[in-house]
This record gives structure tokens, C-alpha cells and sequence, in this order.
């Protein structure tokens, strides 16, 4: 089994300083012109130190060889100090916020046990160990292999009998790595995301400037901004329009108002700091201090360093080809729904109002 003591010591000595460094963190993200849902994959993204559902395989049979009967759920705090995982650990959630992981890989663990016949439900929320897993104590290899090749063994089974909608929950269970259903489904989502992030960049720079120009107007205008009023998000004239290609209206008044530079790059023509420095020129002239620039390709480390040096006398923020491309996605601007995937759980309540079987 993986020393997963040494990794827990690793993360509890930066434990501290990551606490007391999370919001100083996502500032530099945020000046690095990193967007809000890539900052959410940076800081959700960190369970690597969590142990995998089938390194638990072992840990659990021990446990209830050792024990009654016993709730599934009271495992959850046993398991954890043998990985040496603390409070903190069982808290920390996927990116999609749909539960904790150290407990999704906890059930699943259980699952597997169980439809493998190394471990049984002998009534509603509860396990124990089997005879047949009594004989695995202390071959940790053998019954990872064993759960995979009886699992595998009774898809193949259940294939031959069933459609492939009716057995494809089990031929999702091991696939040869050590994620759970729900981690492979999530990876899914983001390949096919981050696919489909590059054909609009690509479908972009197959347009006319000035309608990448109109593009970014209606995205901020999706994302929220802009007043009431019809005009509150405005797109210059192609031609003879100082630096400044669009125009946002923050309130009814026009009081506050957000000013677009778009530059439709290609993917590796770098922002540099001389293109930002005329922005913020036009900005000037403009009497504004917001400012939005928005980029197919990327924007250099000078370019970066440059508007992190402004220190607030003026306020600009980066937007790059990569972040454009996730805002179209989740805004939703240009895009249809193709499929809506519904994940339902038991109700615990509906259930427990009924009577257990004697």
C-alpha cells in the first residue's frame, strides 16, 4: 500500500501556509489574469494526497474483520486514520461541488467489495466482511486484482443478457485505472469541454475582426454587465476609434463605464507590454480607469507584470484565448445544449419511513 502517512506529513506542513496564503493566492491568480473558473480548478483540484478507492479495499476488510455488522458511513473515520487524513481531508469537495470525495470513493470502495462477494450487506446501510474476504487480509495485491477480474468478469456476463444502457454502470466501475464513476465522468465532461473550447477559438479566428469586436461586447454583456438602458453595451466604429472597441455602461446614468480592447491573434501572437501601455493610453484619453483587453492568442509576462505594476491607479484585466473560449462555454453564448445528464441518489428520509424486514 502507498505510504500515505509520509504524503499526509507533507500536506500537513504546508497545511498552515497554505491557509494562511488562500486569498493572497487568488489575487495573483486574479492578476495573472487567470479566470474565476480556473481558479476554481487550481484550488478544488488539490486531493491528490487522498487515497484511491481500491487502496481503501484492504483497509476496510481489516476493519470488519475486527467488527460486528456496522453502518457503511461509520467507516468513513476509522478508514481516514489509517490513510492519517484529518478533518480537513473528509471536507475537501469535487470541482463540481457534487459531494466529498474521500466518501464518494469510500461507498464505491464498498460497492466493489460487495459485488465481488468479499464483503456483504446483511441489511439496509450496513456491511460486514465475508468468508471469501477473510482470505485476502493479507494480500493486498491479489485482491485488487480479484475484485477487477470479478467485476470484469460480471459485465461480460451481464452484457450478454442486457442492453449496453442496462450494463454499462458496471462496465464504468473498473476500467483499469483507479478513479471512481463519477471521477471518469467528470474527466468526460472536462475533455469534452476542453474540446469543444477549441473549436470555438478556432471558429473565432476564422471571422472578421470587427465581429470578434461585437462577439466580446455580447459576452460581457452575458456575463452581466451593463446597465438597463438599450444602449449600455455599445461596439465602436471599425475605423478611427482611439484604442477603445467597445463600450460598457456599469448604470442607468452612464457614470461608470468599462472599456474593451479586442485583438483577434493569432494563437501564438503573444500580448506584449507596448500593446497594453497604449490601452491604458487610450484609457487616458478616455477618462476611464477600467478596462477589460481581450485576446485570442496570450499575453506575455511583460504584459503581465506591466498591468500588475499599475497598482490600482488603473484597473485592467486580461482575458486570453483559453479563458475567452471557457467564458463562451459556460455563459453559453453560441452554444446549444446537446444532452442533459441527471444524477439522482436515494432519499434517505422516503426510505427510512418504511419498516425493516424482521
Amino acid at each position: 500500500m502507498l505510504d500515505y502517512k509520509d504524503i499526509r506529513q507533507t500536506h500537513q506542513r504546508t497545511s498552515c501556509l497554505m491557509s494562511f496564503c488562500f486569498i493572497h493566492v487568488v489575487l495573483y491568480l486574479q492578476e495573472l489574469s487567470v479566470g474565476p473558473l480556473r481558479i476554481k480548478e487550481i484550488i478544488m483540484s488539490n486531493y491528490d494526497h487522498l487515497p484511491r478507492f481500491d487502496d481503501m479495499f484492504i483497509v476496510i476488510l481489516r476493519h470488519l474483520s475486527n467488527t460486528e455488522p456496522m453502518p457503511w458511513r461509520a467507516l468513513e473515520k476509522p478508514v481516514a486514520e489509517a490513510f492519517h487524513l484529518n478533518d480537513e481531508d473528509l471536507t475537501i469537495e469535487y470541482q463540481t461541488g457534487n459531494g466529498t470525495v474521500f466518501l464518494d470513493r469510500l461507498s464505491w470502495s464498498i460497492s466493489y467489495l460487495v459485488n465481488s462477494g468479499l464483503a456483504e450487506r446483511p441489511k439496509r446501510g450496513h456491511c460486514q466482511i465475508t468468508d471469501l474476504g477473510r482470505r485476502y487480509l493479507s494480500d493486498e495485491e491479489g485482491l485488487k486484482n480479484f475484485v477487477k477480474q470479478t467485476i470484469a468478469a460480471r459485465s461480460r456476463r451481464r452484457s450478454e443478457d442486457t442492453t449496453a444502457a442496462e450494463s454499462s454502470a458496471e462496465q464504468l466501475m473498473i476500467t483499469g485505472t483507479s478513479t471512481t464513476p463519477q471521477e471518469q465522468l467528470l474527466s468526460a465532461y472536462e475533455s469534452i469541454r476542453a474540446a469543444e473550447c477549441e473549436q470555438i477559438l478556432d471558429t473565432i479566428l476564422t471571422k472578421n475582426p470587427y465581429e470578434f469586436e461585437k462577439l466580446v461586447v455580447r459576452l460581457l454583456g452575458r456575463m452581466g454587465y451593463g446597465g438597463k438602458t438599450a444602449d449600455s453595451l455599445l461596439v465602436t466604429k471599425a475605423s478611427g476609434d482611439g484604442g477603445i472597441d467597445g463600450i460598457i455602461k456599469e448604470d442607468v446614468l452612464g457614470l461608470g463605464r468599462i472599456n474593451l480592447q479586442a485583438k483577434r491573434y493569432k494563437r501564438d501572437s503573444g500580448i506584449g507590454r507596448e500593446e497594453i501601455q497604449k490601452f491604458v493610453g487610450a484609457l487616458a484619453v478616455a477618462q476611464s480607469q477600467k478596462g477589460v483587453f481581450i485576446t485570442t492568442s496570450y499575453f506575455t509576462r511583460g504584459a503581465i507584470e506591466y498591468v500588475q505594476s499599475l497598482n490600482g491607479s488603473t484597473t485592467i484585466v486580461l482575458i486570453d484565448g483559453e479563458q475567452l473560449s471557457q467564458y463562451i462555454y459556460e455563459f453559453g453564448l453560441g452554444m446549444q445544449e446537446v444532452q442533459t445528464l441527471t444524477l439522482k441518489k436515494r432519499d434517505s428520509d422516503f426510505w427510512d419511513n418504511m419498516l425493516d424486514d424482521a
